[in-house]
């Protein structure tokens, strides 16, 4: 059990490279889930300017 996480002396190398890997993989949903809350807020902004425009020249 040993020889399997030591990996021939490349084992701090390996696990730590594995932890990172997990680590930004259970970041990434998090950073794209407020990313999309962002860009959705951002066209709503741009739209509600965009009627508003439309609704001031028509009067």
């Amino acid at each position: 059990m040993t020889e399997f996480f030591s990996m021939g002396g490349y084992g701090f190398y390996v696990w730590s490279s594995m932890g990172m890997v997990l680590l930004l993989m259970s970041l990434e949903p998090i950073y794209l889930r407020f990313h999309h809350k962002r860009i959705v807020r951002a066209i709503q902004r741009q739209n509600r300017r965009k009627a508003a425009r439309t609704n001031g020249s028509a009067l």
